[in-house]
């Protein structure tokens, strides 16, 4: 029989929810525990895991819709079952699962963005869905009345406001415009006072390749994720340089967030995060870097030419087992999602612009060696002994108080092949500057 996924309860009051974004589509393969799909009220936003292994089916409910808790929205069907259209999207009164109003349902709900009504850095009193509205519409909560109980801004008071100007907070070397670049809030946190992650991708990536390393570990404190120009869902125009991009990003950090955050780079976006933490527009206390480029000029350009024209899941997975030394890592949904960007032409051409921008005839064309010679915070290298992309020998003659991390039988992909003992390497970090 296939396994319901239903709408779970998130709070006590909650009779709805409204599905903000799907992670998987109608006839995928899931993956028990995969992220499947997060959900919003005005209280809190959560993320929903497979209960099962198998193939989806029968997407009942959009992204946009709001589902009433405890209704199917999708089933899963074991690999070779027979598959015959559910006749109802409705979980009848008997099938429906009592769910622990002061716990998430096990096997199937992720962890909770924000169950409370938690209050930003300066103290304004807002809920999860109310914050998310006004960081997207660039305003300051702060500059809001709220009309909930305290004194708490709700949607509906982001909403009548949307239309207003921004008042946030902006440095005088960073002017706040339509060119911001796709972001998100991965994680809300969970420690008071905790400063933001803020990461930043590698070539050919996007934001959501951090989801894996997230799943293996606590992060207590909040998590902002970028896409880089030219990936995932920013803009496909590629500025000509580090420090025009390293300004987008700026741009992008200050619209979410006004105080100090800690970067982490990976590959192509280690260097930008480098630039950002060097031009001092935004408040760094910390920077990790993960296999960054910018160290020296040998980079695989047959890998960066190959994994951009790759069309086929053949041949990209070809490329992508250059990424990493354990092959096992390239799961369906890793390779689907790679294999579905691949499909975009625009954002491939995007991404090759970027290539014969920044690693010209297989070189790497800029050098953050001495972005990293002036910088005052903690800064730490993660390189995999294995890398095939770029070479681990580039973590060498760094400044002395850089700290330095080569771990042995690990490729390009550190975050990913050890991804527990990245999380504490960057808990340690948080901790330390918090």
């Amino acid at each position: 029989m296939p396994v319901e996924v239903i709408l779970p309860k998130v709070d006590m009051d909650m009779e709805s929810g409204q599905i903000s974004r799907w992670y998987a589509k109608d006839g995928d393969n899931v993956s028990k525990g995969q992220l499947l799909f997060e959900i919003e009220t005005d209280k809190a936003a959560m993320e929903v895991d497979a209960p099962a292994s198998g193939i989806l089916r029968d997407v009942k409910a959009e992204e946009g819709a709001t589902v009433p808790v405890g209704q199917a929205v999708a089933w899963i069907y074991a690999e070779g079952e027979a598959y015959g259209r559910v006749a109802s999207s409705e979980t009848k009164p008997e099938q429906a699962v009592a769910v622990d109003e002061a716990k998430p349902v096990p096997g199937q709900v992720g962890e909770t963005l924000a169950t409370t009504t938690p209050k930003s850095d300066n103290g304004v009193r807002a809920t999860p869905l109310a914050r998310r509205i006004a960081r997207e519409a660039g305003i300051d909560l702060a500059s809001l009345r709220g009309s909930g109980p305290k004194g708490r801004i709700q949607k509906k008071d982001v909403e009548a406001n949307v239309s207003k100007p921004s008042t946030l907070p902006v440095t005088s070397a960073i002017h706040i415009a339509d060119a911001r670049l796709h972001s998100v809030w991965l994680r809300e946190g969970k420690g008071s006072g905790r400063i933001p992650l803020v990461l930043i991708h590698g070539f050919g990536s996007d934001l959501n390749s951090w989801r894996p390393m997230l799943g293996a570990g606590q992060v207590d404190s909040p998590v902002l994720a970028i896409d880089l120009p030219g990936h995932g869902g920013s803009t496909r125009d590629v500025p000509d340089d580090l420090d025009a991009i390293a300004g987008l990003v700026e741009q992008t950090i200050i619209a979410n967030h006004a105080g100090p955050v800690m970067l982490v780079g990976h590959s192509f976006g280690s260097a930008i995060a480098a630039m950002v933490a060097a031009r001092t527009n935004v408040d760094v206390r910390a920077l990790a870097l993960i296999a960054p480029a910018g160290l020296g000029p040998e980079i695989n350009g047959a890998f960066l030419s190959g994994f951009v024209r790759a069309r086929t899941e053949a041949s990209l997975v070809a490329w992508m087992k250059q990424l990493v030394q354990d092959d096992g890592l390239l799961t369906k949904s890793f390779v689907k999602a790679t294999l579905a960007q691949s499909q975009d032409v625009a954002l491939r051409d995007a991404q090759q612009i970027t290539a014969d921008r920044f690693f010209a005839d297989g070189t790497q064309t800029f050098d953050i060696r001495p972005s990293l010679g002036t910088l005052a915070i903690p800064v730490r290298v993660i390189f995999g002994a294995a890398d095939r992309v770029i070479p681990a020998a580039h973590a060498g003659r760094l400044p002395g108080e850089v700290a330095v991390h080569v771990f042995a039988n690990t490729g390009h992909m550190p975050q990913l092949e050890q991804r527990e003992k990245v999380i504490r390497i960057l808990g340690e970090m948080i901790r330390s500057v918090a």
